[in-house]
């Protein structure tokens, strides 16, 4: 009879591990992809003045936008990648963290890896 609970222990054990460490990658992963979208819109401020005033064209700075999403990223405690595309009118931000495990860490997987990834469309006119 001792056997048989102890072998149910560890199967309950397994089983709160797997929801404790999944939930958790889980809200690390929706984390990770709200702070991409966050460091997006950040970025996508950024626009060039000169080409602005001028109207010749509104498009992002790029090294402002680089620089803004970096920062926001850095003060959030994590690292991504800023691309600029479509001549500056589309920048998308990936965003790579780590979950720190509290069951797994026992058999030997400490940390999971996490990402999340959003993209933001300058708009210059409604509707465009």
């Amino acid at each position: 009879m001792s056997l048989f609970f102890a072998v149910a222990a560890l199967a309950i054990f397994m089983v709160m591990g797997l929801l404790v460490d999944g939930g958790g990658a889980l809200n690390a992963a929706n984390r990770a992809t709200s702070l991409a979208q966050e460091a997006a819109r950040t970025a996508g401020e950024q626009l060039d003045p000169a080409q602005a005033i001028e109207g010749t064209a509104i498009t992002i700075d790029p090294d402002a936008a680089r620089t803004a999403a970096q920062d926001y990223l850095a003060a959030a405690g994590v690292q991504g990648d800023v691309e600029i595309t479509d001549g500056g009118q589309t920048l998308s931000v990936n965003v790579h963290s780590t979950y720190q495990t509290l069951f797994a860490s026992m058999v030997g997987k400490s940390t999971i890896q996490v990402t999340g990834s959003a993209t933001a469309h300058l708009q210059t006119q409604a509707g465009g």
